[in-house]
């Protein structure tokens, strides 16, 4: 009996299509891609139900004739390439002919076309691939495609389906890349009649990210731009201190094209080494042109794949090309000294109360007789010292003694009553100033301790809101502050408000995305649409965590002094007291909050000793 069976054409073409149309956002890509290539100036795209209900493609491009119409739904039909010749060198987007005859095999679609030049349009129905009826119609130049019942005929692929919010934001991501890529035309989004974003096709990337990826983003690129070698590299990274928690705002275009690419991805990543904390990543929208013939874009049905010819010249270019970028920033940065540095240079006589280094070491000396296995180095220093605060803690006793890092015997002359004490509390210190407007620097007896401030403060302030039992406590402004973040963004935003507000943000969304904050968590000044739009976008990778946590998180870091900008006095005061208590080590990160270097290794640094 016959093993072999020669499948029907209808079936070819429903696994055909499942090649090319895996979920709505490919339909998405594949007609506004369409409309690209169609010269189009502006494009709108409408989805319904993610999709699932409905997607509308409109452009202003040259149209279709009546007898181009008729045929555009076959297999293999296409006015993008000639014959093989024209694989080697493939400058459109679109070229196999595949993806309308695929879409119309799994939908019902409706088409509206008028060529440029011509007095009437074509309209066209269609029902899984078949044509139901043609005539003309009036309407404007350009296309408009209307798909409905997506995959009505093939449940197997249906069932597969997840929700319309996650088959819409895959739509909305899809759209994104395009607009991404083709800054030159204006893209406008809808979806279940909301707008969604709004580029303005003046050819500015910066125009197109602040449209598409929001404001804080938009404020925190860096340009890049390199021609070299046939190949040149341009667009933006995001600033080292932008990084994101995860790589879903990586954009890479070759000639016009949004495509994945581990390699570039690579590029990217090596680039920043050193500059990013770990586990953060850079944001970016990066294009490559070259000649046609070094790119091999006919790899894969969904075209998101290519090859080159000179992929090390490619790596190379987009490495050196970001490179440069974070170098001329560097370059570019202002150097100068806080005031808290001058004052360390310059000391002001109210700025810590001072005291003869006769007095500093008896004062150390009534702390050190309960260990006597500490060996006082002398000094005729001046010295300033800062009040003592005592806290229960063995973990940093070890400093303080000589031998194998334990505490001596207790005997009734030299040992301490049974409770623990805290060695930093115990020791005298004095805060010496602030250094390049980001470390406390903090002399303690043979020792110096840099501070790094904004991550002790944050873990400051992290605690304080964990410490809070149920609902932290919010405070209203006084003025609410507005912003329009991005609508994936909005999404996250709209799904966590309950916990949100549990949190101490309270908020609405008006219009068409617009968030009014009414209220933050008490103490927090300067977080606001910053720290909202972060959370969303730790949010983002779906990766299970707490999610309290994580806004508890932000909150600190947006909320916390800020590295680069001078404290006053007080504030370093407040933060090293915390940090010399034992109080505060590490930030939420689990990054430390300080170093310490000896008069040891300082010695050895300057060759005092060997």
């Amino acid at each position: 009996m016959p093993q072999i069976n020669i499948l029907s054409p209808h079936t070819a073409d429903l696994i055909a299509a499942g090649e090319v149309v895996e979920r709505p956002a490919s339909v998405v890509k594949e007609l506004i891609e369409n409309s690209i290539d169609a010269g189009a100036k502006n494009i709108t795209i409408e989805v319904s139900a993610g999709g699932m209900g409905s997607i509308c493609i409109k452009d202003d491009g040259h149209g279709m004739s009546p007898e181009d119409a008729g045929i555009a739904f076959l297999r293999h039909a296409t006015s993008k390439i000639v014959d093989e010749s024209s694989l080697e060198s493939i400058a459109t987007l679109g070229f196999r002919g595949e993806a309308l005859a695929a879409i119309s095999a799994v939908s019902k679609i409706e088409l509206q076309t008028r060529e440029r030049g011509c007095g009437t349009g074509t309209l066209i129905s269609l029902t899984a691939g078949d044509i139901d009826s043609m005539r003309p119609v009036g309407c404007p130049v350009g296309t408009s495609m209307k798909i409905d019942s997506l995959f009505f005929n093939t449940p197997a692929r249906l069932k597969f389906m997840k929700s319309d919010k996650a088959e819409g934001s895959a739509c909305l991501n899809a759209a994104m890349r395009c607009a991404m890529g083709h800054p030159e035309i204006s893209m406008r989004m809808y979806r279940d009649g909301q707008e969604l974003f709004f580029t303005p096709g003046d050819g500015s990337i910066k125009s197109a990210v602040y449209s598409i990826l929001g404001r804080e983003i938009a404020m925190n690129i860096l340009e890049v731009s390199s021609v070299g070698d046939g190949i040149s590299v341009s667009g933006f990274v995001s600033a080292p201190h932008a990084g994101r928690g995860n790589r879903s705002l990586q954009f890479f275009f070759v000639n016009g094209r949004a495509f994945k690419s581990v390699m570039l991805q690579t590029a990217l990543e090596n680039a920043f080494k050193n500059t990013l904390l770990t586990g953060r990543f850079p944001t970016c929208a990066l294009y490559i042109n070259l000649d046609y013939g070094k790119v091999d874009v006919n790899v894969h049905p969904t075209k998101q794949e290519v090859k080159f010819s000179e992929e090390k010249k490619v790596f190379d270019a987009v490495y050196y090309a970001i490179l440069a970028s974070l170098g001329g920033e560097e370059k570019t940065a202002e150097i100068s000294l806080s005031a808290s540095t001058q004052t360390a240079v310059t000391p002001q006589k109210d700025f810590y109360k001072r005291m003869p280094a006769s007095e500093y070491r008896s004062s150390f000396q009534a702390t050190a007789k309960s260990y006597p296995n500490y060996q006082l180095r002398e000094s005729s220093a001046t010295y300033n010292t800062s009040h003592v605060v005592a806290k229960p803690d063995l973990g940093d006793l070890n400093v303080l003694f000589s031998g194998e890092g334990k505490a001596p015997s207790a005997t009734a002359e030299s040992a301490p009553p049974a409770p623990a004490i805290d060695a930093f509390a115990q020791t005298p210190y004095r805060i010496i100033g602030e250094a390049m407007a980001t470390y406390i620097i903090v002399e303690r007896e043979g020792e110096l301790i840099l501070i790094d401030k904004h991550a002790a403060h944050e873990r400051i302030i992290f605690d304080s809101l964990k410490a809070q039992p149920g609902n932290i406590m919010c405070q209203a402004l006084l003025v609410p502050e507005t912003f329009t973040p991005s609508a994936r963004v909005l999404d996250i935003l709209t799904d966590n408000a309950v916990e949100l507000k549990k949190c101490g943000y309270e908020f609405e969304i008006i219009g068409t995305g617009s968030v009014i904050i009414r209220a933050l968590p008490a103490d927090t000044t300067g977080t606001g649409a910053a720290a909202l739009e972060e959370i969303a976008e730790k949010l983002m990778g779906n990766i299970k965590t707490d999610l309290r946590d994580v806004i508890l998180h932000t909150t600190a870091c947006k909320a916390a002094i800020k590295a680069g900008k001078s404290s006053d006095p007080q504030e370093l005061e407040r933060v090293a007291e915390k940090v010399m208590s034992g109080d505060v080590r590490y930030c939420p990160h689990g990054r430390p909050v300080s170093v310490c270097l000896t008069k040891k290794e300082l010695d050895k640094q300057f060759m005092r000793i060997v």
